[in-house]
């Protein structure tokens, strides 16, 4: 959920969330019209419209049946407001009930492309959908509306959803029954923008340059004159915050960057040398690889390994703020993604997918608040806003690079010799893709080692060795991904290579499983 606070000198869109594990898409899509918006649950949704006073609204999807006694709903003063709404799915679904129509449930399923037909104009999807065209869309429901409440009119159908689109345009009430957040509808981020703009009025005011100026005026309301000490991973998102957080308060900001034997190879180094030497930001550099690698030595369980290495991680900063004397902040490069995929709904209908070591909050003993000035963002949005700070390109354009390292890299026991093993496998690996000029082309790509050993032959000897898999996915923010079509001549040139020079492999293996139902992270 996003800080009410956040943007004060914006219009704001309330979505009010019923649970979908794509809502953030929504969010994504109307950010990308440059508009600012909020997620909140729907148990919270009456205080958040009271407060926000937004200029218009949304309603996503949602696991459940709004034919089963107790599904969530939308507050009535929504409809009784007069705002525009746009309802997407189950939101158009209890928006139907709320409203006086009747939902069918159990036997009108739709899942995956469809094509509705345009029956009717709409300032919704106006400038790219004509009356009689059909046009391709993503629907994933078990229920339908079969009776449209008073004042509604169809504008769109589908082979299973005779009200594909239904709206009111006295009421400015739109309704669709499938999911236009999604990039499978590939008109879908022109229809959110046609809602936000056209119907609701706003104009486009959220860009990195606004969120950069009111992120620091936050640090600097937050923070005061107090020292804030920042967890430094060397990637992406955490450095980005911590020379977010210094240009907002200088060197009241310490940076500690904790070794924790899980990295890349060469990576420590660089990470010293770029924050020392290039951005001049004071950084402790912790080597606490025997601290790690002791506390995980028997641990399988992928979600133990994260909260140990979180429990650790905490604690070592525990450490360094005594040492440092004083610090009252403790600074993370938190994501908008790691919050959605880590939070679930106290009594609501969303799941936890994993937990993140960087999300949730510090332990009470500690006597430090959190300082997450990315918390809003999603990655693309963090990349942005790296440029919008003059970090290189180079940098800015890393793939992600997760919290707990090569942990869950490396399914089962961690040892020595496998991170020695994959550490070379993955260099290998990013090698031969910068070199086939890939890089810039994949959102994130890597190197697994496997908990099994296969037999092989090299020579005349037989091997009994581990197996390497290699994955690599194209992305927008992260919560969807396709795996990336490599040749397979590339792959084999790969796989060649790992086998030749990393000791102790003997087989690779190429991921094509695409999220979901898959995460990218095999852990």
């Amino acid at each position: 959920m996003i800080p009410t606070d956040a943007a004060p000198n914006h219009d704001t869109i309330l979505i009010i969330d019923f649970g979908s594990q794509v809502t953030q898409l929504i969010a994504r899509r109307v950010r990308e019209a440059g508009v600012y918006c909020e997620i909140h649950p729907f148990q919270s949704a009456a205080e958040a419209f009271e407060k926000l006073k937004p200029k218009g609204v949304i309603l996503s999807g949602g696991p459940a049946s709004v034919t089963t006694e107790g599904s969530p709903r939308a507050p009535q003063a929504v409809f009784e407001s007069g705002v525009p709404i746009l309802a997407i799915c189950y939101g158009q679904q209890t928006a139907a009930l709320q409203l006086g129509g009747v939902v069918e449930g159990g036997h009108a399923a739709e899942f995956g492309r469809a094509d509705i037909e345009i029956k009717h104009p709409s300032p919704l999807f106006e400038g790219f959908w004509e009356v009689g065209q059909r046009y391709p869309v993503w629907m994933s429901h078990g229920d339908r509306v079969t009776v449209l409440p008073e004042g509604f009119v169809v504008a769109g159908t589908s082979e299973n959803a005779p009200f594909a689109i239904a709206l009111n345009e006295e009421r400015r009430i739109y309704t669709t029954m499938f999911h236009p957040e999604v990039v499978h509808t590939p008109d879908g981020g022109k229809l959110l923008a046609n809602f936000v703009h056209n119907i609701v009025g706003l104009k486009s005011d959220w860009s990195m340059k606004a969120y950069r100026e009111e992120a620091i005026r936050r640090i600097r309301e937050q923070v005061g004159d107090e020292k804030v000490i920042c967890g430094l991973s060397g990637g992406v998102d955490s450095s980005v915050a911590a020379v977010l957080i210094h240009e907002a308060i200088g060197d009241q900001l310490t940076c500690v960057f904790v070794d924790h034997g899980l990295l890349r190879l060469g990576e420590a180094e660089k990470v010293v040398t770029l924050f020392r030497d290039a951005y001049n930001i004071p950084l402790v550099h912790v080597e606490a690889e025997e601290l790690f690698l002791t506390a995980l030595e028997g641990v399988t369980d992928p979600e133990v390994k994260r909260k140990t290495i979180g429990k650790l991680f905490i604690d070592v900063f525990e450490d360094e703020a005594r040492k440092i004397g004083g610090a009252a902040f403790l600074a993370q490069g938190t994501l908008y993604p790691d919050v959605i995929e880590s939070v679930s709904f106290t009594g609501g209908p969303s799941v936890t997918i994993k937990s993140h070591h960087n999300v949730g909050g510090l332990p009470e003993r500690m006597n430090m608040k959190l300082v997450e000035p990315l918390r809003e963002l999603f990655k693309d949005e963090v990349r942005a806003l790296g440029r919008e700070l003059g970090l290189p390109e180079v940098f800015v354009g890393r793939h992600p690079f997760p919290g707990p390292g090569l942990a869950i890299r490396c399914p089962g026991e961690i040892t020595r010799e496998k991170l020695d093993i994959l550490r070379l496998a993955d260099e290998i690996y990013l090698e031969e893709i910068r070199r086939h000029g890939l890089y810039d082309k994949i959102w994130q790509a890597f190197a697994v080692i496997l908990p099994v050993k296969t037999v092989g032959v090299m020579g005349d000897y037989r091997t009994y060795d581990y197996v390497v898999g290699l994955r690599a996915v194209t992305s927008v923010d992260g919560m969807t991904a396709d795996f990336y079509p490599f040749d397979m001549t590339f792959l084999g040139r790969v796989a060649t290579r790992i086998v030749n020079e990393v000791k102790g492999v003997n087989r690779v293996v190429y991921d094509v499983t695409s999220k979901p139902p898959g995460t990218i992270e095999w852990e």
